[in-house]
């Protein structure tokens, strides 16, 4: 389906939108890929915070222009499928990786992240960032460590000295 001006217009305006605000994009060839594949990728995409979108390259390469995908437009080249993040960093890796598991026509070409270009293989790399809920819970593992090992360095001074122990008097007062 030929897409007229405006049409061109307002695609490379929303790939523009969530090229400005998305945490990384992959970029992953797809040609022999059943519709069935690509519409379960889509609906897993929907519910991950992953945006999803075959578009032609010259108008993801005028969207991604003055973003920090700006790096991959010389990559642009063959029938792509563009996966961008927008709640978190991992996600469009990790629908891409589990979707090539089971589909060998799938092949990730560009991975970009923080305005670097990655080759194809940092896929594995960005699949395996922690989600943010486990990102949380490291950190609030991280903090509460110090006062843990502060609790059993006090307790095991104590009961060195012997301050464990309470006398049987001073149970019975």
């Amino acid at each position: 389906m030929a897409l007229n001006l405006s049409q061109k217009k307002e695609v490379v305006a929303e790939l523009s939108g969530v090229a400005g605000t998305a945490h990384s994009l992959i970029a992953a060839e797809y040609a022999g890929t059943t519709v069935e594949q690509l519409t379960a990728m889509r609906r897993k995409a929907r519910e991950t915070g992953v945006y999803l979108r075959v578009v032609k390259n010259t108008l993801a390469s005028r969207a991604v222009a003055g973003t920090e995908f700006e790096c991959v437009q010389d990559s642009l080249v063959g029938p792509l499928l563009y996966a961008f993040s927008t709640e978190e960093p991992g996600a469009a890796g990790r629908l891409i990786k589990e979707f090539a598991k089971s589909n060998d026509k799938l092949k990730p070409k560009v991975v970009a992240v923080g305005g670097q270009q990655y080759p194809a293989s940092h896929v594995d790399v960005l699949a395996a960032l922690p989600t943010r809920d486990q990102a949380l819970a490291m950190l609030a593992r991280v903090l509460a460590e110090p006062a843990a090992m502060f609790a059993r360095a006090v307790k095991a001074v104590a009961d060195k000295q012997g301050g464990g122990d309470v006398p049987a008097a001073a149970e019975t007062a």
